[in-house]
């Protein structure tokens, strides 16, 4: 992989094929590096490229449902008004629906779906257990391919504390929920309903006693409720996440890895890039968000040495100095543009260096916030190049 400087790369719009030929792209990465907004940026590329696109947002910003000309994003696709080619609709994620659907799937009976929904412990666990949102962001990526509308599913993925914690998400859930330990644990009062103290297994009695003085005894009257509710269903869980897996390997599923040139995200990419290789999943490329473009030309220290002259001879010849300053001044800030840049593009380099990418796409800098229709096709042109005619 050779990558670009930040002068030859801004813009040069190398995810055209993936938009045009992936049937699912996952943005991923740390936060704040502008993964939504690439999300939706490439969804839009799609639309304007003749596709029928979904964009899946996690936790928008209100301003991106604004620059997508929506007064807010609904938990269903909904409609983006667009004149292009393709179709564009959006949505963002929620997770406690998501996560009943998935229990009215695999429950037995309506009736074991409505316990379970209604138990305290699993109203805690939907919303907070480490890996669900990414868990969930997977499960409604599968059943929106099952609907067979769309031809690109943008899923715009939580931002990850690890890069390992997206890939890992459906085997620590379903870890999880298999329970062996706690169940095993809880086994006595499963099978004798809340007869806590008359159960047989001596250790697990005693594991009881002391859980129930620091919890109450209805905590762990609701965590056996749970469990037992759930008997029966860890096979389908399992199941759900061996196919969201099998959807993530196939060749039309690929992954953009988005990062900001500041070194904290570059590792994070980098340690993504590699994970994604060692499952044997697809990268489309690299996106670095936000590079600092700067003029072509002269070097930092010529720039300085040349505002130094300007500011010395225009004091020696006691000349218009509030021109010369300005001039100085602007020589000085050119200076330190390329000082940035010239950085920046080390450090993607060094980031990046005997990794596998297919290629990397640099996005410069804008100022402000995007949040207009116009803002967001820019950045979709960074990425995928002019719409052909």
């Amino acid at each position: 992989m050779s990558a670009s400087t930040p002068d030859e790369g801004i813009g040069h719009g190398g995810l055209a094929a993936a938009v045009d030929d992936a049937h699912v792209l996952l943005t991923t990465g740390a936060g704040g590096v502008g993964k939504t907004t690439t999300a939706a940026a490439l969804a839009l590329a799609a639309a304007f490229r003749g596709r029928h696109a979904l964009v899946i947002t996690i936790d928008p910003a209100r301003r991106l449902a604004q620059a997508l000309g929506l007064e807010g994003l609904a938990t269903e696709p909904q409609p983006v008004p667009l004149d292009a080619p393709g179709r564009l609709d959006a949505m963002m994620l929620d997770m406690q629906s998501t996560f009943d659907d998935l229990v009215d799937r695999h429950a037995a009976t309506p009736d074991r779906a409505a316990a379970i929904k209604d138990n305290r412990i699993y109203q805690t666990l939907s919303a907070s257990l480490s890996g669900t949102q990414e868990y969930m962001a997977m499960e409604k990526l599968h059943e929106l391919h099952d609907r067979g509308t769309w031809d690109l599913i943008v899923v715009d993925t939580p931002p990850t504390r690890s890069a390992l914690d997206f890939l890992d998400a459906p085997a620590r859930m379903t870890s999880f929920l298999e329970g062996r330990l706690l169940r095993l644990l809880l086994q006595p009062a499963m099978s004798a309903g809340r007869g806590y103290l008359r159960a047989v297994n001596f250790g697990a009695t005693a594991f009881m006693k002391v859980a129930g003085k620091v919890t109450g005894m209805g905590v762990l009257d609701d965590i056996a409720d749970f469990f037992r509710a759930f008997d029966g269903m860890y096979d389908g869980f399992k199941q759900r996440a061996e196919e969201v897996l099998a959807l993530l390997r196939r060749p039309e599923s690929r992954f953009v890895v988005v990062t900001s040139p500041q070194p904290p995200p570059l590792r994070e990419a980098r340690f993504f890039v590699d994970r994604l290789e060692q499952e044997g999943l697809h990268l489309a490329g690299v996106v670095v968000n936000r590079l600092h473009g700067a003029p072509v030309g002269h070097d930092p220290a010529e720039l300085r040495r040349a505002a130094d002259l300007l500011e010395r001879s225009d004091r020696d010849a006691n000349g218009p100095q509030a021109v010369t300053g300005a001039t100085a001044a602007g020589l000085r800030l050119a200076a330190d543009l390329r000082t940035i840049a010239a950085r920046e593009a080390r450090d993607v380099a060094a980031a990046l260096v005997n990794r596998s990418v297919p290629l990397v796409v640099h996005v410069g800098r804008r100022s402000g916030e995007i949040h207009d229709l116009p803002g967001l096709e820019a950045i979709a042109t960074d990425l995928t190049g002019p719409v052909p005619d």
